[in-house]
Parts: structure tokens; C-alpha cells; sequence
């Protein structure tokens, strides 16, 4: 059976493109994370620059703070500003389809600079093992050995993971650690690796507040609130996306109500928080990879 994340030959040009948007969004908004910086200001930054480059984010920009591994945002009048936090950008792009993803990690404290080097390393360590017939195993080993050479631990219940067209999460999992899967890669795969390093105990759970979500079926409700605003959903391309773009349309208080009825009626999901269980810092680099006879860095 073919795997969802086997490309057609003929859509191979759409995901270097949506690679190279993702790459070109990632190095600019480097200069945005700052101290003084307001977390709002930064994700409609990048949000509104992948829309410039023709393409739409394959999903809010994640900026995850200190503890957080990923799925925070800016949230509807966002006050947070940067200070000394070690954070995490994860940075995903839609274009025709094609699905380009990428993170990387800045500390601005100045004290965590190995923290955020062990992720990286990983990444680097684990694109070395990539061709077509390695095992999963083979990869997640590569990421914990490195992770664990800087004396840190890989977060075991976060991984990497395929990608579709329109679907940024598939199969196969992408492992942090040597899970023993002997799954193979194949040629064709658009797989997304992403090391999180950690100095907690390696694992994630989930927190409030929730502020991601995602469409889950096209079903009828009898609130004309939550049709409005599954009307505005139904416009995001069937990716996930954040409260704060209906927030900023319909309002807090109305958004609240439709999020709640719409998600008690199954037609949505919300994405929790991820935060490591000691309240470790984490790091992540992420890169997007085409398994081919000659491995094709993406997001490079």
C-alpha cells in the first residue's frame, strides 16, 4: 500500500517551491525575535509574509516559550513580550498543496546556547542517516545519541512525521529516540525531522490555554453563531489555524461560544499546548526532507 506521504512526480516542482517560501520566511523573521518584540507582532509578521510570497501558512506560526515545546501562538490581544525566554519558531507553509516545514530556536537569554546546539546537531546527525531503506530506528537513534552527547535528553513523545498534500501531520512518525521500528523510508517521502532537546526528564504534556485548532469534518449545526464562523474555518484550506484570525474578525466573546459548540458538535479539535512535564527548557530545529536517490533538503 502507498504511503500518504509519497509525492507525485508530476507536484515534485510545488514542494521545492513551498520549501524555498518556507526557507526564504524562516531567515527573515530571524530579525523579528528580539527583546522588546510583542508576540503578536511577530506571528502576523509571519503569517502575512508567506501570504506575500503567494503561499498560506500550512499552520499558525508556533512561537513556544521556554518550557513550551509547540502548538502556542499569539493569542487575541497578545501582551507577552520577549524578554530573556529561549524560543522556539516553527514556521509552516502551503503552496498548491505542497507543504514545506521548518523551526529553529533563538535564546535570548545567552545561557542556553548548548541547549539550542543539541538540537541542531541532531537534526544534522539524523539528515546524515537519510536514504531510501533506512529505518526509523536508524534515524531516532541518530537524534538520541547526539541529544544525549550534549547531556540533555531528546523529548521521546514528540517526533518528526510525514507529510501530504493538505496534511502536515501523516504517517510515518519520525522518531526522537531508537524506537526499534523497522519501518523504511521510500523513495517519494516528504518527511519532516524535528529534534526537541530538552533539560527536563524528555517528555511533553498538554496545557491550556488552547489556542490552535483544526477542522475535522463539514457537519450541520443549528447555531447561527457557529455556522459564521465554520463558515470563515471552512476558508483556511482544511489545515489547522488560530483563534486569534477568527478572534480578530468576530471577537473574543462570540469565538468563544462557536469554538465550543462547534467542538462539542465534532467539527473541530483543539490542539493543547505542549509543555515538558519538569518544566524543562526545550530547543527544536526542524527541516523538511524529498527521499530520493539523492536526499533533497526542502526547507534548506
Amino acid at each position: 500500500m502507498k504511503h500518504p506521504n509519497v509525492i507525485n512526480p508530476e507536484d515534485r516542482e510545488n514542494w521545492i517551491k513551498a520549501g524555498k517560501i518556507a526557507a526564504e520566511v524562516r531567515e527573515w523573521s530571524k530579525s523579528l525575535i528580539k527583546p522588546g518584540a510583542k508576540m503578536s507582532g511577530i506571528a502576523d509578521k509571519i503569517e502575512n509574509k508567506i501570504r506575500e510570497l503567494e503561499a498560506f501558512p500550512a499552520f499558525p506560526v508556533n512561537l513556544s516559550l521556554n518550557e513550551a515545546a509547540a502548538h502556542d501562538t499569539a493569542h487575541f490581544n497578545d501582551e507577552r513580550v520577549l524578554k530573556d525566554e529561549i524560543i522556539k519558531v516553527d514556521i509552516g507553509v502551503c503552496y498548491e498543496g505542497a507543504v514545506g516545514d521548518t523551526a529553529y530556536t533563538i535564546d535570548l537569554s545567552g545561557k542556553r546556547d548548548k541547549l539550542v546546539e543539541a538540537s541542531i546537531a541532531a537534526l544534522k546527525a539524523a539528515e546524515k542517516t537519510l536514504r531510501i531503506g533506512v529505518t526509523l530506528a536508524e534515524i531516532g537513534k541518530a537524534i538520541e545519541d547526539t541529544i544525549t552527547s550534549f547531556g540533555f535528553e531528546p523529548v521521546r513523545n514528540l517526533s518528526g512525521h510525514g507529510i501530504a498534500l493538505y496534511d502536515i501531520h501523516t504517517s510515518p512518525g519520525i522518531p526522537n529516540y531508537d524506537t526499534g521500528d523497522m519501518t523504511k523510508l521510500e523513495k517519494g517521502m516528504i518527511i519532516a525531522i524535528e529534534p526537541f532537546a530538552t533539560d527536563g526528564s524528555g517528555r511533553i504534556k498538554n496545557a491550556e490555554p488552547i489556542v490552535i485548532y483544526e477542522e475535522m469534518e463539514h457537519k450541520p449545526i443549528r447555531s447561527m453563531i457557529a455556522r459564521q464562523v465554520a463558515k470563515e474555518i471552512e476558508a483556511y484550506h482544511d489545515v489547522p489555524f488560530a483563534r486569534r484570525w477568527l478572534d480578530d474578525k468576530f471577537g473574543y466573546n462570540k469565538v468563544s461560544l462557536a469554538l465550543r459548540q462547534l467542538e462539542m458538535n465534532g467539527n473541530i479539535k483543539g490542539h493543547p499546548k505542549l509543555v515538558e512535564v519538569n518544566n524543562g527548557m526545550v530547543s527544536q530545529a526542524e527541516h523538511t526532507y524529498l527521499i530520493e536517490e539523492d536526499v533533497v533538503c526542502l526547507t534548506r
